[in-house]
């Protein structure tokens, strides 16, 4: 932990976070920076005169992915607070005056956050078996810069030259050539149902349409690598969600309800379909993440106990016995830890009373907001464990946090503005906590893979979530007075749609207007997977909860890897761990490629330079030369690690 690799990290962490802060409000999504952080070590700290090791680039990582995890939180929920209006008032008017409140709810919720996951660091990284796709990216890249003697770094890194080549080719702020999706609308025939009586008498005709809304996998380099990663089996079991959504629940809903496109405003059945699948479809999956949240704590349950009980007994029992603990089994002493999070909930009550106005219902708040806090942080690490930090579902995780805060306000009788105020209030908290505890667990996965050491990590962290929570609202109150002629955020150039989804269920939810009954099919949905032995019922919902081309491109990385797999089951035991190893640096190499660019393509849009262009060729050809880079792709993860090896 030296000055040189703290300093670059939490210097990488501004950047980020500057960064994906318009990316996250202008498309709703953010660009893990885990794997770009690492990259970026690598290549400084090789310099002569900056040369650092494995450890001290390990540091530099941590502290760096703090900018994207605490830039997530912010967006998805601190806009709420401007966007929520309530009988014609607003509870906040702009974001300038209102700086303190929004960067005490980043700065408390980031360190709950940190410390909630140093209870859960052994339970998540070492008992519970996950496949950690990018933790194991960064641990590749980190030990294919070592390798410097094998062709370990010509893998990688020309992959990640690939990968950054295809995210240019594809982004509209690059040189766009391929289409990333191509989506359209694929309408059912007319039918007539004869509807009729317990008596089979006939009591009238009915005729049905609708379709289904398609859409192709996504040509991202990063959703293939991390289906590749992940393998095969979970890939399925994520894109066997969005089947569920997009080809079950969304073309039966059109179906039943042929009048529905004309009731909300539109001729158009695919965005139809898509207001389906955002308001109806999604809610449905948080029951679903609810019943699996629950299961999956259940199945953690001996990992989490004994964790709980290691706070008053581990600790103490090595001092008392003199046992050394292994250096890279050393947390944040867990009374120090208890004695934070304590001190704590002194100021989140504060900002709860702010928000309320009242003492009880602030109280009530902060037990909401630790008990949800935590066990939504769990979840959330569990999650990242399976399909990386890029994919973990968090505002799904800060939806149900609002639906219980929101259930429980209405319960003892906050209303009006202030329960809503009360409501995102824990909603912050919360997504901040679960943002920062996924990014961290993932980064100390890939220490526990490289031998550093946990508090060192811990504390790297908690010293950046400190200095960027300062910082990060800087930047989007710029973002929001520059874009004031669209609408600021929240308008045409800054959607911020997750902050707008959080407002919309506040004030639906305090108002009485929320649709409950789509949380408890989805809940009824989840007992019924497992009842029949679904494998993982949190994936499945995770599936019906992203967009199809996004489950969809993981899944076309999961059949690659089968592909890989069946292929290589005649060769040799020492071969088949060599295909195993080039495709996994590969893989990794593709999604530090894309992440890397798709930040540095954010970064000079955000500069105001132009993008280079379009080719007038894209609107007609773009989609069929997007399968150049699909079979490019299918190219390197599959013919290139099966080449013979000659290091």
């Amino acid at each position: 932990m030296t000055v040189k690799a703290v300093g670059l990290g939490i210097f990488l962490a501004f950047v980020f976070g500057a960064a994906n802060a318009y990316l996250g409000m202008r498309a709703g999504q953010t660009v893990a920076a885990t794997i770009p952080a690492a990259v970026i070590a690598m290549a400084l700290f090789r310099i002569p005169a900056f040369r650092g090791g494995i450890l001290e680039q390990n540091i530099t990582r941590t502290a760096a992915s703090v900018g994207e995890a605490l830039v997530a939180g912010a967006i998805f929920t601190i806009p709420a607070f401007m966007m929520v209006e309530l009988d014609g008032k607003r509870l906040w008017s702009d974001l300038r005056s209102h700086y303190w409140e929004a960067t005490l709810v980043l700065l408390v919720g980031g360190l709950i956050g940190v410390f909630f996951i140093i209870v859960l660091r052994r339970p998540l990284c070492v008992d519970a078996p996950l496949p950690w796709p990018e933790s194991v990216a960064s641990y590749e890249i980190v030990k294919a810069g070592e390798a410097s003697a094998t062709k370990a770094p010509r893998y990688i890194f020309g992959a990640m030259g690939f990968g950054g080549l295809i995210q240019i080719l594809k982004s509209e702020n690059g040189l766009q050539i391929f289409r990333e999706y191509s989506e359209g609308f694929l309408a059912f025939p007319k039918s007539v149902i004869q509807h009729f009586n317990y008596e089979k008498q006939p009591i009238g005709n009915v005729t049905h349409f609708g379709g289904i809304p398609w859409s192709t996998p996504s040509l991202s380099p990063a959703l293939i690598g991390i289906g590749y990663i992940i393998g095969p089996q979970l890939a399925c079991i994520n894109v066997a969600g969005g089947v569920i959504a997009w080809w079950i629940l969304i073309p039966l809903l059109l179906f039943f309800d042929p009048d529905l496109p004309r009731r909300i405003g539109t001729n158009d059945p695919s965005i139809a379909a898509y207001s389906i699948w955002y308001n109806v479809v999604r809610p449905i999956a948080v029951g679903t993440m609810l019943v699996g949240a629950v299961s999956t704590m259940f199945s953690m349950r001996e990992s989490l106990i004994s964790s709980l009980r290691g706070i008053f007994t581990v600790s103490t029992a090595a001092a008392h016995e003199g046992k050394a603990v292994d250096r890279t089994e050393q947390d944040i002493p867990s009374r120090w830890v208890v004695l934070s999070t304590a001190v704590l909930l002194i100021p989140i009550t504060a900002i709860y009373y702010y928000f309320t106005h009242g003492l009880g219902s602030a109280i009530v708040a902060a037990i909401i907001m630790t008990v949800t806090g935590f066990l939504l942080s769990a979840i959330g690490g569990y999650l990242v464990g399976l399909v990386g930090s890029s994919n973990q579902p968090l505002s799904g995780l800060t939806l149900a946090a609002l639906i219980i805060a929101a259930l429980v306000m209405v319960t003892i009788g906050v209303t009006g503005l202030s329960g809503v105020a009360a409501v995102l209030g824990v909603a912050a908290v919360v997504c901040v906590a679960c943002s920062v505890s996924g990014s961290l667990i993932q980064d100390l996965k890939a220490g526990h893979l490289l031998g550093g050491t946990p508090w060192k990590m811990e504390l790297v962290e908690i010293i950046s979530v400190i200095l960027l929570a300062f910082f990060l609202m800087g930047p989007i109150i710029a973002l929001h007075e520059a874009n004031l002629s669209t609408g600021g955020i929240g308008g045409r150039a800054l959607p911020a749609p997750q902050a707008g989804l959080m407002a919309q269920l506040a004030k639906g939810i305090v108002g009485g207007q929320m649709a409950w009954g789509l949380l408890g099919i989805g809940a009824a949905f989840g007992v019924a997977l497992l009842l029949f032995g679904a494998r993982s019922p949190m994936l499945v919902a995770v599936g019906m909860y992203l967009p199809f081309d996004t489950s969809s491109a993981i899944f076309v990385g999961g059949f690659i890897k089968w592909i890989v797999d069946r292929i290589s089951q005649e060769r040799g035991a020492e071969e088949k761990l060599q295909i195993e190893e080039k495709g996994t640096l590969l893989a990794s190499g593709l999604i530090a490629g894309e992440a890397i660019v798709g930040i540095l393509l954010a970064v000079v849009f955000l500069a105001g330079l132009p993008a280079i262009g379009t080719f007038g060729f894209y609107p007609a050809w773009g989609g069929w030369l997007s399968l150049i880079g699909f079979a490019a792709l299918g190219y390197v993860l599959i013919r290139i690690p099966m080449r013979p090896s000659t290091d």
